[in-house]
């Protein structure tokens, strides 16, 4: 067998580095996409990642804190491989030493060049997470500046596009790629950097894998029935300064959502209770029903946070929210405006109460409370993205 060899050191304590190799939260917080572990010898070893490649096995042997070894099979490898990692406190944190081996020929020399490079690269990212919780997948992801919509046949046919395949979008934010390019609301993009975009987000991802904030690409879209084709140029992330402190944290979130529930309340002066409800078309919300929206997306973040402080997130193949029944019911079990809005209010005081209450010891795994953090201080966005969008309904109401 040949073996090829990636090592690093982490200043991080070494269960944390155990845990990154053997729970489903943390192998998706550097390494994959999608995960489901069983962490126990002969146990399972599932790892997806977006664009369909996959590996699958088992884990053949593990010592706590010391031993991690599992085989590897990935959806294009020619036959099953064997992958141990090695953990080694230090005076500077963690030793990890990843040993990937491969069938000693000629024809695996390759493959596992390619190994040594990509665990080489998710390695780096492990030290990036556990010490200051940034998945540099993210950091060096570049933004195109949209706001994604969904796109039906429906949706197609109302637009004059004469495909059914692309992503809709519901805006441009100004000052960033997709708006100098010259983008707007309601244009249908269909190709980025040559790569198909069809109506699974996915393809999105996968279009911009590999090019960094500050490269130009070509971009497809209609507009209508006629197709344009542009150059654009990326923006680079910025990345959220999350203080890893829970009382510091909330003081941060505190005051913009409730700048973002001013803005929301304003929408709804002088508006009567058959205006905030009445829907401009039937598949289409009222502005009530998107304050409902609203409601099921904060509650929802809570959830999340669940899900990463328990280490067991839930995944699946889409987002399967917005669906017309419970918006219609939450809508209607909300007699007045106010109510709703209440509502809304009381949902944004426990998600911060929520925050508040957790114990110090949350903050230690760093690259869990950076997203728990992440996801609160852009909370707010989110009502605001919104906002337009009940102006126009409240509008045809009138």
């Amino acid at each position: 067998m040949s073996t090829f060899t990636s090592e690093i050191t982490i200043q991080a304590p070494v269960g944390q580095a155990y845990r990154a190799f053997t729970n489903s939260s943390a192998l998706r917080e550097w390494l994959c996409d999608v995960s489901t572990v069983a962490p126990h010898p002969g146990g399972r070893f599932y790892l997806w990642w977006n664009g369909d490649f996959y590996s699958s096995g088992h884990f053949l042997a593990l010592e706590e804190n010391k031993l991690v070894s599992f085989r590897w099979f990935s959806s294009i490898d020619p036959a099953p491989t064997e992958v141990s990692v090695r953990l080694e406190t230090t005076q500077d944190g963690v030793r990890v030493r990843l040993d990937h081996k491969v069938p000693d020929n000629a024809a695996w020399e390759k493959t596992g060049q390619e190994f040594k490079q990509h665990w080489d690269h998710s390695l780096e990212n492990l030290k990036s997470i556990l010490e200051r919780g940034i998945d540099l997948r993210i950091a060096n992801r570049p933004m195109l500046g949209i706001l994604p919509g969904d796109f039906t046949h429906e949706q197609a046919l109302a637009l004059g596009v004469p495909v059914t395949e692309g992503l809709r979008l519901d805006g441009t934010l100004e000052e960033m790629g997709a708006f100098k390019a010259g983008l707007r609301k309601n244009d249908v993009l269909v190709s980025i950097n040559n790569k198909p975009i069809t109506n699974d987000f996915s393809s999105l991802i996968m279009a911009i894998s590999g090019v960094k904030g500050g490269d130009t690409v070509p971009v497809e879209y209609y507009r209508g029935p006629q197709k344009h084709k542009v150059m654009m140029t990326l923006s680079k992330r910025p990345m959220t300064d999350v203080p890893f402190n829970t009382t510091e944290l909330v003081e941060q979130a505190r005051p913009k959502l409730r700048a973002a529930m001013t803005a929301l309340k304003d929408c709804f002066e002088g508006v009567s209770e058959a205006q905030a409800r009445k829907r401009p078309a039937e598949e289409e919300w009222s502005a009530l029903d998107t304050v409902s929206h609203l409601l099921h997306n904060e509650r929802n973040l809570r959830t999340f946070f669940d899900d990463l402080l328990g280490g067991h997130e839930r995944f699946s193949d889409d987002f399967s929210g917005n669906i017309d029944a419970h918006i219609r019911a939450t809508t209607a079990v909300h007699t007045t405006i106010q109510d709703m809005l209440n509502e809304m209010e009381r949902a944004n005081q426990e998600t911060l109460l929520y925050v508040a209450n957790l114990p110090a010891e949350a903050t230690q795994r760093k690259s869990a409370f950076y997203r728990l953090g992440d996801a609160l201080l852009q909370s707010d966005r989110h009502i605001y993205s919104h906002i337009e969008q009940i102006k126009a309904a409240l509008k045809t109401a009138q």
